[in-house]
């Protein structure tokens, strides 16, 4: 089946207007430049956000919460409409970024928390080192999660600077439904600076330090990481955001995210830097649905965040670099986070890994080079399970279980059905462990094939009238399986390799 490519408006759009949109973006392809200048490579700022919604940005269709800067993002940049994280879930999204790899691969599924004694491995590879290695300043701002020992931190793994947490921000006192968990610590490079800092001053102090590392660093090429904390449980807004949005508490916390945004490219802007920076936004999954108020939306998609339907894993993809980028396009094509670290290794002109790495340089498609095409297929797992797979339009779920929210979605800051959570279940595992946290239910998925431009829903099960695309689905997923493993049908794969460990025993 071929791929498909398209620029234009999504769904609902007249053919007429696609084949307009198509046009003039294959003009601004062939009179573009698709290589970084050899004098300066572009500074990279790479801005995520914490269980944001694709239904969360005015540029992606959210009526209630104003994005203004992210909306200019948009319009100034291209806009990615099937832009799919590596697993639904924080550490694994995150490692898939910053390794290139299947988190899966380099055993870091799943979702850290402050009890965890693995990490990245020192023998990875990671976008950081890959910048590093061609003279880039590098900082990160905001959340790690990819090992919650100081062996693993950003500053050993090519970071100059970090300034965030180790781990979610629910993983302290806060969190809405589990006691007894140790005071979150906000770290300054190996130093703890704060312990249960206040969290509404989160998304300021993160685009302050990015700011002023922009600044300090204007004269040479740098790498910004800015990993919010927001909009993640527990929400919290500064005073000048509180009560601005058409959605509670959680607008105005995205209102905020979007601010940061706008301040970034001031900074950039002031700096005189601004066809010289290539600007990243993304989520690292889709929204925390049991959370109800204070969840964000998947818009047309499927469930959310936890779960590998559409609505846990495309995310909202924005990308801007003037002179570079095509400006207000809309690429349908098939990008996901295993591709951003090959794709921005080829803009800055660093080589990859020599180990093995799933990501694919997609650096046509972000830099418009005509006739530029997506990724062929991909893997949705989650932890070590592969549940489905993709290739173009078809995307085939294999049996599962999923969660869903159960009953009634939360409110104010509690999950779904809180009342009945235990409230030790922080030490259950496995999906019931997880179900048992957040107050959602689990429910099992048979065999499905869908059709992801008819029905991004998910909701029509067309494996019956389409037995030739499930085989050769199917055959991908046992491709997979070969090399990565698959508990749902025993197979260990081939390819795999280990975490790194800690087993010290941390001090108080």
């Amino acid at each position: 089946m071929a791929r498909r490519h398209s620029y234009g408006a999504e769904s609902g759009a007249s053919g007429a207007i696609r084949v307009i949109l198509c046009a003039a973006f294959l003009f601004f392809c062939t009179n573009s430049a698709t290589a970084a200048d050899p004098i300066r490579p572009p500074n990279i700022v790479l801005i995520l956000a914490d269980d944001l919604g694709y239904g969360d940005l005015g540029c992606y269709g959210a009526k209630d919460i104003r994005t203004p800067n992210l909306d200019r993002m948009a319009r100034e940049g291209t806009r990615f409409t099937n832009f799919c994280v590596a697993q639904p879930v924080c550490t694994a999204s995150r490692a898939a970024i910053m390794s290139g790899c299947y988190p899966n691969r380099i055993g870091m599924a799943g979702a850290l928390n402050h009890t965890s004694t693995i990490g990245i491995h020192p023998d990875e590879v990671l976008l950081p080192e890959l910048c590093q290695q061609k003279g880039y300043a590098t900082a990160h701002y905001g959340k790690w999660h990819l090992g919650t020992r100081p062996v693993f931190f950003p500053t050993r793994n090519g970071f100059d600077e970090w300034v965030g947490l180790p781990y979610s921000n629910d993983n302290g006192p806060l969190h809405p439904t589990v006691r007894g968990i140790p005071a979150l610590p906000l770290y300054a490079n190996d130093k703890v600076i704060a312990t249960d800092p206040d969290q509404s001053q989160f998304t300021k102090l993160f685009t302050e330090k990015a700011v002023g590392f922009i600044k300090t660093n204007k004269a040479k090429p740098f790498f910004v990481y800015l990993p919010h904390i927001m909009p993640h449980v527990p929400i919290f807004a500064s005073e000048p955001f509180k009560g601005k949005s058409g959605r509670g508490l959680y607008g105005d916390v995205v209102e905020e995210l979007d601010w940061s945004v706008g301040e970034i490219f001031k900074a950039i802007k002031e700096c005189n830097l601004d066809n010289d920076t290539l600007v990243l936004f993304l989520s690292d999954n889709g929204p925390f649905l049991s959370y109800g108020s204070h969840a964000g939306s998947a818009g047309r998609f499927r469930e959310g965040k936890l779960t590998t339907f559409e609505g846990g894993v495309c995310v909202p993809f924005l990308a801007r670099w003037p002179g570079k980028i095509a400006e207000g396009m809309v690429c349908d094509e098939l990008m996901t986070g295993l591709d951003l670290l090959p794709t921005i290794a080829k803009v800055i002109g660093s080589d990859l890994p020599k180990v093995k790495i799933d990501g694919v340089d997609l650096s046509p498609l972000l830099l418009c080079v005509k006739g530029a095409k997506g990724r062929d297929s991909f893997g949705y797992f989650s932890g070590s399970e592969l549940h489905a797979v993709r290739s173009g339009k078809w995307k085939l779920h294999f049996p599962h279980e999923y969660l869903t929210v159960n009953g009634i979605a939360g409110k104010d800051g509690k999950p779904a059905n809180h009342e009945k959570i235990k409230p030790d279940a922080i030490e259950e595992s496995g999906i019931r462990g997880i179900a048992s946290r957040h107050g959602y239910k689990v429910e099992k998925l048979e065999l499905s094939l869908f059709d992801l431009e008819a029905d991004p829903g998910e909701s029509k099960n067309v494996a019956a009238s389409q037995q030739a695309v499930v085989e050769r689905l199917k055959a991908l997923g046992n491709d997979l399986r070969r090399d990565l493993g698959d508990p749902l049908t025993g197979i260990k794969g081939a390819g795999l390799r280990s975490p790194g460990h800690d087993k010290t025993t941390p001090k108080p």
